[in-house]
């Protein structure tokens, strides 16, 4: 299997949500735009998505199912595909990770890697 055929890059921009937070409840709510990139040669279908979101208290939820909201888009090659969630967190401070199972047009499975990102109450970090 080529490493370059199936290739997919993720970037994601969290933001926090402060007009659907309750600081004082514990309920700290994050954002988080998602942009998928084929930057392999293949067309891919994205058919899963796995999320492990991490709190500061080391709580972890795994998140697992069909597509993202709801779709299970078809990337061409040098396509994109754009989407926005949201998680909420018992602390002010985590963090995000995970993969999506794709499939590429000529019926090969493979994983695209969701790099680790942080999602944080402004000023809570330094």
């Amino acid at each position: 299997m080529s490493e370059q055929q199936y290739q997919i890059d993720v970037n994601v921009r969290p933001e926090y949500a402060e007009e659907h937070s309750d600081a004082v409840e514990g309920r700290f709510v994050f954002i988080y735009h998602v942009n998928i990139r084929n930057t392999g040669s293949i067309s891919a279908q994205l058919l899963r998505r796995h999320w492990i979101i991490t709190d500061a208290d080391g709580q972890v939820q795994e998140v697992e199912g069909e597509g993202v909201i709801g779709e299970q888009p078809d990337i061409p090659p040098g396509g994109e595909h754009a989407y926005k969630s949201f998680c909420v967190l018992d602390t002010p401070i985590g963090c995000m990770q995970g993969s999506y199972r794709m499939k590429a047009a000529d019926g090969t499975a493979f994983e695209a890697p969701i790099p680790a990102f942080t999602l944080a109450v402004p000023g809570s970090l330094h």
